[in-house]
């Protein structure tokens, strides 16, 4: 089975850049998108449809900001929109689609950029969502939480650590909480079958980063570690250019 995660950062443009054409060519099973930026009713689905895709969509309340959704060839048993909490709800940070043998969870976790405000709202989403997902786990013990997590784990991660020490994105207190989470049990599938530098997602639109591979490592495919037997890859695919992030992908057994 394979499952695809991808910061579009706007669907509605990517589509314009070739996404379509793409994810055709590509063909996952499940693909989870961030910052759809749009609500259903504003895409034309039934171009996915026609690939053979269900579609489930969470948007954010905001028009044009944020907001998850999960194309999948493969019918959930279930879907749960959001994690029960309105701030991060309204915001469209999270949607899960449970099969009979895991969980999938497409995330968009914060931002900090663009001040305190958002830095400390990013440091509430990452006590919440640690909360939320061992709690999960009590009854979802296989789970994929993939997405957009806003933060490089290591300074291989990023191209940059010593400039970028005070960066959010990079911080201390936003790596510590990565130490916690995959020591909790949960492990990062690129990092378990690739262990080379200059290897990122997402590269600012400035300076000529992309072409430069001036990037940061910021989009995961994080397994629970009782699933990592039945993980067989898990890559980066930078040659896709519809987004300043890039699509990853994980292939798993069934």
């Amino acid at each position: 089975m394979k499952i695809v995660s991808y910061n579009v950062n706007g669907i509605r443009a990517a589509m314009n850049k070739g996404f379509v054409d793409w994810l055709e060519k590509t063909n996952p099973d499940v693909i989870g998108l961030q910052e759809v930026k749009a609500l259903e009713s504003q895409v034309d689905t039934d171009i996915f449809k026609n690939l053979g895709y269900e579609i489930y969509w969470n948007p954010a309340v905001k028009k044009g900001y944020s907001g998850v959704a999960i194309l999948s060839k493969k019918s959930p048993k279930s879907i749960k929109y959001g994690i029960g909490l309105d701030k991060y709800d309204d915001e469209g940070r999270l949607l899960e689609v449970d099969f009979e043998n895991f969980s999938f969870l497409s995330a968009y976790f914060p931002s900090g950029t663009t001040g305190d405000t958002r830095q400390n709202f990013k440091y509430e989403f990452l006590d919440d969502i640690y909360g939320y997902i061992q709690d999960l786990r009590k009854t979802k013990p296989n789970m994929i939480l993939s997405g957009d997590y806003n933060i490089c784990h290591k300074p291989i991660d990023i191209h940059n650590p010593i400039s970028n020490k005070n960066s959010s994105g990079f911080l201390p207190e936003e790596r510590a909480w990565m130490d916690k989470f995959t020591e909790s049990g949960f492990i990062d599938t690129f990092r378990h079958f690739n262990p080379d530098p200059h290897n990122y997602t997402w590269w600012s639109y400035r300076a000529n980063a992309r072409t430069k591979n001036l990037g940061w490592r910021i989009d995961y495919h994080m397994a629970s570690k009782n699933m990592i037997d039945k993980v067989n890859r898990s890559i980066i695919l930078p040659e896709a250019k519809h987004s300043d992030h890039c699509p990853i992908l994980i292939e798993i057994a069934e």
